[in-house]
């Protein structure tokens, strides 16, 4: 195993901007980072430098302390598993398995063993004598997985490797992934568009947009904490409401607007909020965070809203409802009884707030 580090890492295509610029990523010895972000962003350029398929324009890449800009692939020690398992079709699958220990003229009756554990975990062992073409996407990247995992590697890169199969499939496979990591805890990264995967499978998620690291951080401190209006949008289902606000500075401390509230902000929030030069922000509220308040409530951050569309989720229920011309999202409870055209009055809880700065998008709080 190794640790890797992206020091001030760029790629520039010819003709293009930046697919990758100053990246600085650093991945402990062991450990399971998830780069996520939106089509475009530059995970997959990041992946395919990492695993020597592009050479950095600038910067350096290294691997468990060595220099590896100019290493080529096959000598990197690492395992890459593709999204289109790239297992050959003419081989069975103990054939794919065993293919990259014979190339390295491993004894036979190593081979033999260690093929027949990797199988027995993944649950293949029924299928070692049928070919690629025989099996299913979910089976087919088991073998992937296990021809991977029989190379010993220092590191595996993984290039969505789940987006081929069905959401079933996917939420299973995320579980195996986790326990072959935790049964082999290779350093391990994995590149993908779903948010779900990186922050179901992630010790830290890494996330990208426009060729630049956003924010690396747990996946609970990039829920709870995310470092721009970019990274608050990017997590959560469904995603954070946002609404413009504004700060007001008096002799009784800040207060803030929005909707139609008017919030006192006291304490060390007020305290911070009163130091900066900032009157407009943007203020931000994720779903859960916002509460069907009584009828007769009246006070700070309650609004009166009127339902627009009810989406029944079995253990919950997501509600749109518009409050002036703004459209929010709210997460309720099971069996709320409300229909289209409710006038409903909505509580935000306001420790659970989230204040940008509404020019620079950065979080305040």
């Amino acid at each position: 195993m190794a640790n890797i580090v992206l020091d001030g890492v760029s790629k520039f295509f010819k003709g293009e901007k930046a697919a990758v610029y100053d990246l600085d990523l650093e991945v402990e010895d062991g450990e399971f980072v998830v780069v996520v972000g939106p089509s475009g962003c530059g995970k997959t350029t990041t992946l395919r430098m990492l695993a020597g398929f592009e050479t950095p324009t600038k910067g350096t890449i290294r691997i468990g302390g060595k220099v590896m800009n100019q290493v080529q692939p096959k000598d990197r020690d690492l395992a890459m598993v593709f999204q289109n398992y790239a297992l050959f079709p003419h081989m069975t699958i103990e054939k794919n398995l065993s293919f990259g220990m014979k190339i390295r003229r491993s004894p036979k009756n190593s081979i033999k063993k260690e093929v027949e554990e990797i199988a027995g975990m993944l649950g293949i062992s029924p299928l070692l004598g049928r070919k690629p073409g025989e099996l299913s996407g979910g089976e087919r990247q088991r073998v992937a997985l296990g021809r991977a995992l029989l190379r010993r590697p220092q590191v595996f890169l993984l290039d969505e490797p789940l987006s081929n199969l069905d959401a079933a499939l996917r939420a299973q496979m995320r579980v195996e992934l986790k326990r072959i990591h935790a049964q082999y805890p290779v350093t391990t990264i994995y590149v993908t568009h779903d948010q779900v995967e990186a922050m179901t499978m992630a010790d830290r998620v890494a996330l990208m947009q426009g060729g630049r690291l956003q924010q690396i951080a747990k996946p609970e401190t990039l829920y709870e904490q995310p470092t721009n209006i970019f990274a608050a949008s990017f997590v959560g289902t469904p995603k954070i409401n946002f609404f413009p606000g504004t700060l007001r500075r008096g002799d009784s401390g800040v207060e803030l607007d929005f909707l139609s509230c008017t919030q006192h902000l006291n304490g060390a929030l007020g305290a911070k909020l009163s130091q900066l030069p900032i009157n407009d922000v943007t203020v931000g509220f994720r779903p859960e965070d916002i509460r069907l308040a009584p009828r007769d409530v009246a006070g700070l951050a309650v609004v009166s809203a009127t339902v627009e569309l009810v989406e029944p989720l079995g253990s919950e229920t997501n509600v749109v409802a518009r409050v002036l011309d703004q459209v929010i999202t709210c997460k309720f409870p099971a069996r709320t009884g409300l229909s289209s055209g409710d006038v409903i009055q909505l509580e935000f809880d306001v420790l659970q707030m989230k204040l940008f700065d509404k020019e620079s998008t950065n979080h305040l709080n």
